[in-house]
């Protein structure tokens, strides 16, 4: 196991860190991370928005944006942006997991598919160095590919402790992301594989 900030982080395939601790974990990377994707989203757009610490904090920070239309499998998602009077949200029908509020399961991917997005904003547990996205629950992918699939372009918010982290079960590989949002300039091999992909990454610094 690893050490960030006091808490241990397992080097597991197959098991996530529990959500609390995950909120905690690389919170300060997360909200800069969430300031520059937020300042990147236009108003009067659709979002689809998935599980994730890292796009709840992208959520705090679009209270003030106008004219969104927000769909979400996320229920932490939807009571944040449910304070802002200017967003429509539209939640996601399946079965609610209770460690983070995550909803799941072929409801899920079957609601998601009757949509077409301006933009997906999603978060991932792991990149791995051959530039595939990978998490841990299968039900929580397949919600995912659905999402990438019903999306004009994708935006994954990664901070750095995502890369070259294990995770059992592949999402995405990077050519099918249009812009990388994290905390600080990929380690190797990423950079090459992030051009040849066709990624554009930006890098919130402090």
């Amino acid at each position: 196991a690893r050490f960030h900030g006091g808490v241990r982080v397992p080097s597991s395939t197959t098991e996530n860190i529990a959500y609390r601790q995950r909120q905690q974990l690389n919170e300060q990377a997360k909200q800069r991370i969430a300031r520059a994707v937020a300042k990147a989203v236009p108003e009067n757009c659709s979002l689809i928005i998935n599980i994730g610490t890292t796009t709840e904090a992208i959520a705090r920070e679009l209270l003030r944006h106008k004219g969104l239309r927000v769909i979400t499998n996320n229920l932490n998602v939807a009571a944040i942006l449910s304070d802002n009077p200017d967003c429509e949200v539209i939640v996601a029908g399946g079965v609610v997991r209770s460690r983070d509020r995550g909803i799941v399961g072929e409801a899920t991917v079957d609601f998601i598919a009757q949509f077409k997005v301006d933009i997906a904003l999603i978060g991932i547990s792991a990149i791995e160095a051959d530039g595939t996205l990978r998490d841990f629950d299968y039900r929580e992918v397949t919600v995912a590919r659905a999402i990438i699939e019903h999306s004009r372009e994708v935006w994954l918010a990664a901070d750095h402790s995502k890369f070259n982290r294990p995770a059992m079960v592949e999402l995405a590989r990077l050519d099918q992301i249009d812009v990388l949002y994290t905390d600080a300039e990929p380690p190797e091999p990423f950079p090459a594989l992030l051009a040849e992909a066709g990624v554009t990454c930006h890098v919130a610094v402090p």
